[in-house]
């Protein structure tokens, strides 16, 4: 594998998403998508202009196949991926009965990807990209896929590698209890951390945005962005601590996704080695144009997209002290 700007791994599900907005059990056409945290921010930094490197372990079987056809196919570098016959790929179904209300039925327990283990990571692609990303996903799927994610963190800190977390919380697949001490576990060691202000709450036991950036920063120097959905996003580093506003969504049709899109976001610009205020700002944008299209990947904008998108307000201030 090449030198990457970006290697991830985790699970990435065929996705069955109906174009009704009805209860699934009158449902009777189900277009195949794809859907997985991890690989939704690697094409989402693909488009962005980044070379990138995702790992999973796949089923070997007509999904699994589909799966890394259409990842590869975004131009991301699957070529650490493995197939197994010992389980199958996972798949999920989204039933949307609003633009807001979705319900998400997984059939993945002893899915392929939870088979992943350490021996099976590319430690030369993490030792020679300049960051990795890590979902709160992965860690969750079994105890040999939470010992793969340690072992990827235990390389890119021995390679100066920068980690950037996204706790992506999933009550379906372990508790709170857990969740919360692995999260912690992970952001003690992440150079970037990217809660949702309900992980943000889970992992620190604080309400608001700004007392759970303090419990998470630590006095060291530390990114923590508490993504805000509509509302936009609260920065803190050694530096700055500040609100950024989001962007109007004139129309909500899928929510899903859209962290995704706002972590690729932050991943970008701070690879471009941008201002982290011109960095939240962008990947709010992002955010806002996920939600606006069906399916997981299909909104996430190129460069030149998102740039345009922003055009409109770029003089206007967007920022509250």
């Amino acid at each position: 594998m090449k030198k990457l700007d970006v290697f991830t791994f985790g699970e990435t599900m065929v996705l069955f998403q109906p174009e009704q907005m009805i209860p699934l059990e009158y449902v009777h056409q189900f277009p195949k998508k794809i859907g997985g945290a991890e690989s939704n921010v690697a094409i989402g930094l693909t488009r962005l202009g980044h070379s990138v490197g995702w790992f999973s372990k796949l089923g070997n079987d007509p999904f699994g196949r589909f799966i890394l056809k259409s990842i590869r196919g975004e131009g991301v570098d699957t070529s650490s991926c493995q197939f197994t016959d010992k389980a199958p790929t996972g798949l999920f179904f989204k039933e949307q009965l609003s633009p807001e209300n979705m319900n998400i039925h997984y059939y993945r327990k002893d899915s392929a990807a939870s088979l992943m283990e350490p021996a099976d990571l590319d430690i030369t692609a993490i030792a020679r990209s300049k960051i990795l990303h890590i979902s709160g996903i992965t860690p969750a799927l079994s105890t040999s896929s939470y010992r793969t994610v340690m072992k990827a963190i235990e390389v890119a800190k021995q390679n100066s590698t920068m980690i950037v977390f996204d706790p992506n919380l999933r009550l379906k697949l372990w508790s709170a209890e857990r969740a919360k001490e692995v999260f912690n576990e992970i952001a003690e060691k992440a150079d970037v951390v990217l809660p949702g202000l309900d992980e943000g709450q889970l992992m620190t036991g604080e309400t608001g945005a700004e007392a759970i950036a303090e419990a998470l920063i630590k006095d060291s120097d530390k990114i923590i962005v508490i993504k805000l959905g509509h509302k936009g996003a609260y920065l803190r580093s050694m530096s700055e601590k500040i609100y950024i506003d989001g962007f109007k969504v004139d129309k909500v049709v899928d929510p899903v996704g859209a962290g995704d899109g706002f972590a690729a976001g932050i991943i970008s610009g701070i690879l471009r080695q941008e201002p982290m205020q011109q960095v939240v700002r962008r990947a709010n944008a992002i955010g806002a144009m996920v939600i606006g299209v069906s399916g997981d990947i299909e909104g996430l904008p190129t460069f030149e997209a998102v740039e345009k998108f922003m055009k409109p307000t770029e003089n206007v201030p967007d920022v509250k002290r």
